[in-house]
């Protein structure tokens, strides 16, 4: 007999962790099952990213990212001291090497400081002092700022999902989705095979890559497309280790869409360069000329795509070019770290965005979650999600009971 559930929770990343969690806590005894395709949790974008606990410097004061990500900067690291979990507070320098990129500066300030946050102010000299490799005419310091393995952090929440008195089921694909007035059917396969089908009082779909899919599954018209952004990085050989001991972030260009290649610190001591953001052509494709034909058609296949590009042509054409050639992606980073050279590049795993985009063309810019009469569709939740997902699961909980509630 096919089992029936309080709250199934498509998507065993971070997010879905984190809300299964929040579900649980705040009914204990509740029966929440976890589904996640994979052979354990955080397989995607929860285990493809720079780790960095962000501090909610860039985001629109009074956004949803903005909140949520200096709330669950705060959540993570209690999460980490209660389970005994690594993470350092690294810091963050963002590094001004032009007068545009310095006058940016003050802006960028003002806006940390509508989000509650301080940041160090410093001028060339001080950052010389501070960083000796970097280079700049200035920057701003975010103390707050650390990293984290964000895939052990996963695998800590999966346990305490179990421990809860939940269920995280491995290798259960979605195949199928139906609201009806009394339940959510939600059909499942592993390797190709059809499985028992479970049912669910209410549903939450929080499947990243694929969200808008499960969406349609659904019968849910989402009003955007997930379109994949790859990001490729590298990592520093062991004896450049010492070239920064903190992040190091250009300054970020209001006329781009994405941040800008970085060098990060990691948690086993080493230092990585990136990501830039180039068109993924699989939405689940980690190497660098992945394409899964699927998901390149309905990228080709959906106007918002042809307009995103038009709008940023010329600098979607020089993140390509910069990411087919190593000196080119180095001349990136050596604008702030000139001593770097193309034989401290080495190849590293790449990391894939899911970044819904509108019809029109244009990103969506915060959290974006749709609901049903049994459902909740979790739209847009690229970074920092991982870093807001304790807080983004409570919101999206909140969201529940209001479904229970009607």
């Amino acid at each position: 007999m096919s089992s029936v559930h309080d709250v199934v929770v498509v998507g065993g990343g971070i997010v879905g962790l984190a809300t299964a969690m929040t579900l649980l806590r705040r009914r204990p005894g509740s029966d929440v099952l976890v589904l996640e395709k994979e052979d354990r949790p955080g397989r995607h974008q929860t285990g493809h990213n720079s780790g960095v606990i962000h501090a909610g410097v860039y985001y629109r004061p009074g956004s949803l990212k903005a909140r949520l990500c200096v709330a669950g900067a705060r959540a993570t690291r209690e999460f980490c001291d209660a389970h005994d979990l690594a993470y350092r507070d690294t810091g963050k320098l963002i590094v001004a090497t032009d007068e545009a990129e310095l006058s940016r500066l003050g802006a960028l300030q003002e806006r940390a400081s509508a989000n509650g946050l301080v940041l160090e102010r410093l001028d060339a000299d001080e950052l010389r002092g501070r960083e000796p490799e970097v280079a700049g005419l200035g920057a701003l310091f975010s103390p707050s700022t650390g990293i984290v393995d964000y895939g052990e952090v996963a695998l800590v929440m999966a346990r305490q999902v179990e421990r809860l008195g939940g269920e995280v089921r491995l290798g259960a694909e979605v195949t199928g989705l139906g609201e009806s007035a009394g339940r959510v059917t939600v059909r499942l396969a592993r390797d190709g095979e059809e499985l028992d089908a479970v049912h669910a009082a209410r549903v939450v779909v929080c499947a990243g890559l694929q969200a808008d899919r499960l969406a349609r599954m659904a019968g849910v018209d989402p009003g955007v497309r997930i379109v994949p952004f790859r990001g490729d990085y590298y990592r520093l050989p062991d004896h450049r280790r010492g070239v920064v001991g903190t992040l190091v972030y250009p300054v970020p260009d209001p006329a781009l869409p994405f941040l800008g290649v970085h060098l990060t610190l990691t948690m086993d001591g080493g230092v990585t360069a990136g990501p830039n953001a180039v068109q993924a052509w699989a939405r689940e494709g980690y190497r660098r000329w992945a394409v899964d034909p699927r998901d390149a058609v309905d990228v080709l296949r959906f106007p918002g795509w042809w307009r995103f590009v038009r709008r940023h042509l010329r600098s979607g054409v020089a993140e390509e070019w910069d990411s087919l050639r190593r000196s080119a992606y180095l001349a990136r980073v050596r604008r702030y770290c000139p001593a770097l050279t193309v034989q401290d590049l080495a190849g590293y795993e790449t990391g894939v965005r899911a970044q819904a985009l509108r019809a029109d063309g244009t990103m969506v810019e915060d959290f974006l979650a749709v609901t049903t009469e049994r459902t909740v569709h979790v739209l847009n939740a690229p970074s920092p999600a991982a870093t807001s997902a304790l807080p983004l699961g409570e919101m999206i909980a909140d969201r529940v009971a209001h479904l229970a509630d009607r």
